[in-house]
């Protein structure tokens, strides 16, 4: 083939596209980030446009390679991760048949996925596929409500896609998916590694209408005639299957060692782990995903409102300083000037609502304990520790399951803050290590399936060596014991907001 000098990975996320340029070795040149919106048409429904993924992904491309003067024919091959759980409709002649789409956060599916259930038990169907989001979110259930409200638009659907298949689709013509995308269809069998008839039978839904699977480093195409004068590419240039952004970050932060652990701490937060076999449990519920890599997985725990939480602090608590450029840098150094336990007040982080960790999801965000000597230093201090505290649950509840790494990698807008970091070390009792991939591990994971797809890479391996360990933070013992005692308290006072949320459940106006 002759020297590699460039891969182009994309990262098309809720809030826009980053399309990063790499080189031969699988360091970084640039990046470019482009936004675009998502629409609230109603109730439950979160939409977004497929056009403006393409027409982001055409602009930031040209974007990318006019700023770093990249020849279009030294590209090598392209890769996709893509927002999960999104099925688009696309007819005969492969145009999408609707200009806006549920997202993987739309829950309109309800009534859908209860009627599922009437036919397949709940732990059955958790047990084979692994999808612990609450089960509207996932595609099946979105295509039933299609079939349901738009029958004429169902009937002319040749297939539905997934975001990243979409601009694969307009890249090259083909339709395909991988592994790791299926697997968050809801009709996806982890074990069986196929689409699961009997699922698919309960739904009333035809298997054909799904694309052909291929592993994620398969090479479905070539970029097209078309496609190269809208994007500035070469035509011919290979496109790799791709994968979905949970598989691709989970391959960029950890690669692909068994039992390695990551926190993703931004605006909402989770903890995954690489696995040989899937974590499941039909009571809390980790979500997961098929790896990129075959034959592993990544399962995690979430909440949902772990950075979002200390922005909310930002803005409602710190309004006077909101706009500082450095503002979470302060309000760091604000909170250290607390004591650890932040004088005795606890923060739980359910902002946004409670998990599949928590005893109710009716649970809401709360300050406990507040006396009339608590400042604001503490109030900071206890969201950090209680969004740390609650986060250590989801550790917990991983170890119960498999074999952990000694050490977590933190990745995220919230492991830019040495402090807040310590504080995890302590509350875990683990080392806790950032590295210079940070919040690029979604875009080196799209990176590394190009580097395998054009056959550089003959596999995975090389990921771990691309991280370069910026800080190191080791448990204090004295701090962990006393954030044990804590832990405790903090549990005891979660199922205590949980009842209290069942309570107030209906008789509260909330946006």
């Amino acid at each position: 083939m002759g020297p590699v000098k460039c891969f182009i990975a994309y990262d098309l996320g809720t809030g826009g596209i980053k399309a990063s340029l790499y080189d031969g070795s699988l360091k970084t040149i640039a990046r470019v980030f482009i936004e675009y919106k998502t629409i609230f048409p109603g109730d439950d429904r979160q939409e977004q446009r497929p056009q403006d993924w393409w027409d982001a992904v055409c602009q930031s491309t040209r974007k990318l390679l006019s700023v770093t003067g990249t020849v279009p024919g030294d590209i090598a091959c392209l890769a996709v991760s893509g927002q999960s759980l999104v099925a688009i409709p696309i007819d005969a002649n492969r145009e999408p048949l609707l200009d806006q789409i549920p997202i993987w956060s739309d829950m309109r599916a309800k009534t859908e996925s209860e009627r599922f259930f009437e036919r397949i038990g709940r732990d059955e169907w958790y047990l084979a596929t692994g999808n612990g989001f609450p089960a509207p979110c996932y595609s099946l259930f979105k295509i039933m409500w299609f079939q349901k409200h738009y029958p004429d638009l169902y009937a002319k659907t040749y297939k539905f896609i997934g975001s990243k298949d979409y601009i694969n689709l307009r890249l090259t013509g083909e339709i395909r998916t991988d592994f790791s995308y299926a697997s968050g269809t809801g009709a996806y069998h982890l074990a069986g590694r196929r689409m699961w008839k009997p699922f698919l039978d309960a739904a009333g839904i035809d298997e054909g209408l799904f694309p052909e699977l291929s592993p994620s480093h398969a090479v479905i195409g070539q970029v097209s005639r078309d496609a190269a004068c809208l994007t500035g590419l070469a035509e011919g240039t290979p496109v790799a299957c791709g994968a979905v952004d949970n598989a691709c970050m989970a391959l960029g932060a950890v690669g692909v060692r068994q039992g390695s652990v990551y926190v993703s701490l931004g605006s909402s937060s989770w903890i995954p782990v690489n696995s040989l076999q899937p974590v499941l449990d039909p009571v809390l519920k980790p979500y997961v995903f098929a790896h990129a890599e075959e034959g592993m997985y990544t399962s995690a725990f979430s909440i949902f409102s772990g950075g979002s939480s200390l922005r909310w602090v930002k803005e409602v608590l710190c309004r006077d300083i909101a706009g500082e450029k450095d503002v979470y840098d302060r309000m760091s150094r604000m909170a250290s000037e607390s004591p650890l336990g932040a004088g005795g007040v606890f923060f739980n982080p359910s902002l946004a609502g409670g998990t599949s960790q928590d005893k109710s999801v009716h649970i809401r965000g709360a300050f406990l304990n507040l006396h009339l000597g608590t400042g604001r230093d503490d109030l900071i201090r206890a969201t950090m520790e209680g969004i740390a505290l609650n986060l250590r649950s989801s550790l917990l509840h991983l170890q119960e399951h498999t074999q952990l790494s000694q050490r977590i990698l933190f990745c995220g807008g919230g492991a830019k803050s040495p402090f807040w970091m310590q504080m995890f070390a302590d509350v875990f009792g683990m080392q806790v290590i950032t590295t210079n991939i940070d919040q690029d591990a979604a875009s080196l994971g799209a990176a590394a399936i190009a580097a395998r797809a054009s056959g550089v890479w003959k596999d995975y391996s090389g990921v771990e060596s691309l991280h370069e360990i910026q800080r190191v933070f080791l448990p204090d013992a004295q701090r962990h014991g006393d954030y044990l005692k804590l832990y405790g308290q903090f549990l005891r006072a979660s199922d205590m907001l949980a009842e209290l949320g069942d309570q107030l459940h209906g008789t509260r106006t909330e946006p």
